[in-house]
């Protein structure tokens, strides 16, 4: 299964990594690291995780305050969104077609 980020998932990982390396030098990578390990829970179990609305699923990340919002498509992952649990909730709801 692939996974795929739309632009502005992407740019919001960018920002957190980039963030958490400011905090202290290495705390971006393991950051990464973690939704590394996040990302190969939802494609080995794309299912497992909550159902925040018909077709879209949130995977928490451990140790940092993330979640990643994905939907399926045939054979792929798409990250929506890697949103700051506590920050705007649902602000990602206007990148998802109805």
């Amino acid at each position: 299964m692939t996974v795929r980020f739309l632009a502005v998932a992407r740019q919001e990982l960018d920002d957190a990594f980039v963030w958490y390396e400011r905090q202290s030098s290495g705390l971006g990578y393991e950051f990464l690291d973690e939704i590394d390990r996040t990302i190969h829970r939802i494609t080995a179990y794309p299912d497992s995780c909550s159902e925040l609305d018909p077709g879209l699923r949130r995977a928490l990340v451990n140790r940092f305050p993330y979640g990643l919002v994905y939907g399926q498509d045939v054979g792929a992952v798409i990250v929506v969104a890697v949103a700051h649990l506590h920050r705007k909730p649902r602000y990602w709801m206007s990148r998802v077609a109805k």
